[in-house]
């Protein structure tokens, strides 16, 4: 009898791995088709079970490359190669991504082949599910592997299309890469597929934890996005659609923004229990048995239960971002901006249990020829003198006058400083513990899921804010501007109380800066970032400390804003997969 071998070439070739070799993913079609209701949980069951492997390097491709956050040193770990933006085609963390992304696939496909539509609105609803994250899988797929689809998407190399194990797998010569439209084609059929199949309400409870009509429509509305164009030369007829799509999750009345204070805490709840989320790819405590907290993504913004090697923080262009209406007082949890609460700063406290008051700045590094090549902080003790000035302690600063503060806003604690020749801006706080040379702001967005003192955090994949973000700036590229302040008011009004723009301030000039700050406010830590930067024709610039060479700008035209598919994929493969090699002067293709 005929087998479905759910795991079979396109998850060997493609995965370049071992095979996992699981009966309950193996099984006679007979069985299959005629036990439809009984199968479906297991034969599914493996599809979400690879999204918890995959949501682990998905997150760390998409979040490091961004500007939100840094790294306290270089490491040989191979997320770095993300964060410097040196590109290489063996890179374990990406293999996994690759290989747990094609797994993904062959095993819905092979679903899909082997059970026709019509059984019943049950079957139909789980055959919705499998079309939605094989689409949602080649986006995530092609938006990391294939150049922004503002760039020549006709003929840019994008994803080989692989939909389940073919015929005769020992023979079967497997497709080229398509471009980067046929992928995205191939994603929107899928998700539109997949939104109408799903029709019945199968995971009542749990619907964030599992694909639904609505979880394809937010992943619609981002492909179109993406699709969209950039401000400049906007894509009207993908813009709409995108507004269309968000529009349709905003209005089906099934999600809903959390209150400003339960928003900075939202990190604590469950993710069935946050009715923001569309979809999240669930973990649970079970699957960090021992010390693999450590290694979770949570595991490297913070310390947090005694795990964690809280080796990555807040980066000051995000924190910059988060004080723009005020500054928070992280010290004594008073925030302007809720979203401040995700990021925890890491204090001295002495024998006491008293803290060092300090003022804290961010100074230019210059080289020996005077060439600025990075930034530093600088925290200096201060005291406050009878006539109520500020005074810094010179000690190891090399100046041998009195350091004295100039007020710029003292209700808002910011002083200026006249510092080895330069003058520098900062605020007065008090003394944070260092890493190397780093201030310690702890990232906790990833951290704390069930309001444990652990790294627990299931990877969002759609969430409703996003969609007043998509729709927002859309309408900016229909040229619908009043559209958009609504949206961005909602999101901002949720973050900082009176946070809303007017038409004066929110017009066709700042419209495209004031709606990617809030993209980047809001989506920070989510893998959203370096994507979003790029695919609206920006340059990324890091300005910031860090050991990210952040002198250095890296344009959406740069050959590194993709990855390189992992050579043994290449090996492996049984047909021509190519590798795009892209510089200022040409294109190469290595075989």
């Amino acid at each position: 009898m005929k087998k479905i071998y759910l795991l079979l070439l396109a998850a060997i070739t493609l995965a370049s791995c071992s095979v996992e070799r699981r009966p309950e993913y193996m099984m006679d079609e007979e069985a299959i088709t005629q036990n439809i209701d009984e199968s479906f949980p297991a034969l599914l069951k493996g599809c979400y079970g690879y999204l918890k492997t995959w949501s682990d390097p998905m997150y760390r491709c998409g979040e490091y490359a961004g500007d939100n956050m840094m790294i306290r040193g270089t490491s040989t770990d191979a997320f770095y190669e993300f964060i410097s933006y040196s590109r290489t085609p063996n890179n374990y963390r990406l293999q996994n991504f690759w290989d747990f992304s094609y797994k993904v696939i062959a095993q819905a496909s092979n679903i899909i082949k082997a059970i026709p539509e019509g059984q019943n609105t049950n079957t139909d609803t789980q055959l919705g599910e499998c079309y939605y994250l094989r689409g949602m899988i080649y986006f995530y797929l092609c938006r990391a592997y294939g150049r922004p689809y503002a760039q020549n998407p006709e003929t840019n190399l994008g994803m080989p299309i692989v939909n389940g194990t073919p015929n005769d797998p020992a023979n079967a010569i497997l497709p080229n890469r398509s471009t980067v439209k046929e992928t995205y084609q191939q994603a929107i059929s899928d998700l539109e597929k997949a939104a109408t199949l799903m029709t019945q309400e199968l995971h009542e409870g749990e619907r964030c934890i599992f694909a639904s009509k609505e979880a394809a429509w937010a992943m619609l509305s981002r492909v179109y996005l993406y699709m969209s164009g950039t401000y400049e030369t906007p894509n009207s007829t993908y813009a709409q659609k995108s507004v269309e799509y968000a529009t349709k999750v905003i209005d089906s009345g099934k999600f809903k923004l959390l209150s400003r204070n339960e928003y900075g805490t939202s990190n604590t709840l469950d993710p069935e229990n946050n009715p923001e989320n569309i979809f999240v790819v669930k973990r649970v405590d079970s699957e960090f048995p021992g010390w693999d907290y450590y290694y979770t993504i949570g595991g490297m913004y913070s310390n947090i239960g005694g795990m964690g090697w809280g080796e990555m923080y807040a980066s000051a262009k995000y924190l910059d971002l988060l004080n723009e209406t005020g500054q928070n007082d992280w010290f004594n949890k008073r925030y302007t901006d809720i979203r401040a609460q995700f990021i925890e700063p890491q204090y001295v406290e002495n024998d006491s249990t008293k803290f060092t008051p300090v003022f804290r700045f961010i100074k230019n590094v210059y080289d020996a020829s005077g060439a600025q090549v990075n930034f530093n902080y600088v925290q200096l003790r201060y005291t406050r003198r009878p006539d109520n000035s500020l005074v810094c302690d010179t000690t190891g600063t090399g100046h041998t006058t009195p350091l004295l503060l100039t007020p710029i806003d003292a209700s808002q604690r910011l002083y200026s400083i006249n510092y080895q020749g330069r003058t520098y801006r900062g605020v007065l706080d008090y003394q944070m513990k260092l890493n190397r040379v780093y201030p310690m702001f702890y990232v906790v967005k990833c951290s704390r899921q069930g309001g444990k003192e652990n790294q627990l955090y299931s990877p969002i994949v759609s969430r409703l804010d996003e969609m007043y973000l998509n729709r927002a700036e859309a309408n900016v590229k229909l040229g619908k501007i009043a559209d958009a302040m609504a949206d961005i008011n909602i999101i901002r009004e949720r973050a900082i109380v009176g946070g809303s723009y007017n038409a004066t301030q929110f017009n066709a000039s700042t419209a495209k800066a004031l709606v990617d700050k809030e993209r980047q406010l809001e989506l920070a830590f989510q893998a959203e970032r370096s994507y979003d930067v790029f695919r609206n024709g920006d340059t990324l610039t890091r300005r910031f400390p860090g050991p990210h060479q952040p002198m250095i700008d890296i344009a959406p035209t740069d050959y590194r804003v993709i990855y390189f598919i992992p050579q043994s994929a290449i090996n492996a493969y049984n047909g021509k997969l190519e590798q795009i090699l892209i510089t200022t002067n040409y294109y190469a293709l290595m075989h």
